[in-house]
């Protein structure tokens, strides 16, 4: 429960990197078993395809809004201690349950594209996932040049789990580098760190 005057926060690289998993591994399982299928264009020039596919997403996911990311970072007022600090856990469960359906939507459709391209739709699905990682990593590396680790409203995310720099984000939080409980980036802590 939050306080009066305080806000519920949640991690942006946590909330950026909730989806990297699911396309990944969904991609790669769409692409094995699009691989199976001969396609209108055979196994060769599906995969072909399906590897340029894969770079192009990854990069676009991993560039696209850097400039809304790096105002946004700019802009981050020091949180209150009021603020509750969102786990990692429930911010990667929230953005997964608000995306399932999606999920389960493009992972059909990578599936049913392997009948004209094989394991084309699969690996393009699989470097979306890639580029989230990136573009964690990216905010890792601004929240350890920083020393200070970047939270979004969860009021301010769009549906569940949501986009952490949509249009209803207006600034972001700051913390503290030792904050929550996940490292920059938003990967999970090690022990040692924990300690």
């Amino acid at each position: 429960m939050v306080r009066a005057g305080g806000q519920g926060l949640a991690r942006v690289a946590v909330v950026v990197r909730a989806g990297a998993g699911p396309l990944w591994w969904l991609g790669v399982f769409a692409a094995g078993i699009g691989v199976l299928v001969p396609g209108l264009t055979g196994r060769r020039i599906g995969v072909l395809a399906g590897a340029a596919l894969f770079i192009v997403a990854a990069a676009v996911v991993a560039y696209a809004r850097r400039k809304r990311y790096a105002a946004l970072i700019r802009s981050a007022a020091r949180a209150g201690k009021h603020d509750v600090l969102q786990d990692r856990a429930v911010a990667v469960r929230n953005w997964r349950r608000g995306h399932r359906w999606w999920l389960l939507l493009v992972f059909l459709a990578a599936l049913g594209s392997a009948f004209a391209v094989p394991a084309a739709g699969g690996m393009l699905l699989a470097g979306c996932g890639a580029g989230l990682r990136l573009k964690a990593a990216w905010l890792g590396r601004r929240e350890r040049a920083e020393d200070a680790l970047l939270w979004v409203r969860v009021d301010w995310l769009d549906g569940r789990g949501g986009r952490p720099a949509g249009k209803a984000v207006k600034a972001y939080r700051s913390t503290g580098i030792a904050a929550g409980d996940a490292a920059p980036g938003g990967a999970r802590r090690r022990t040692a760190e924990l300690v």
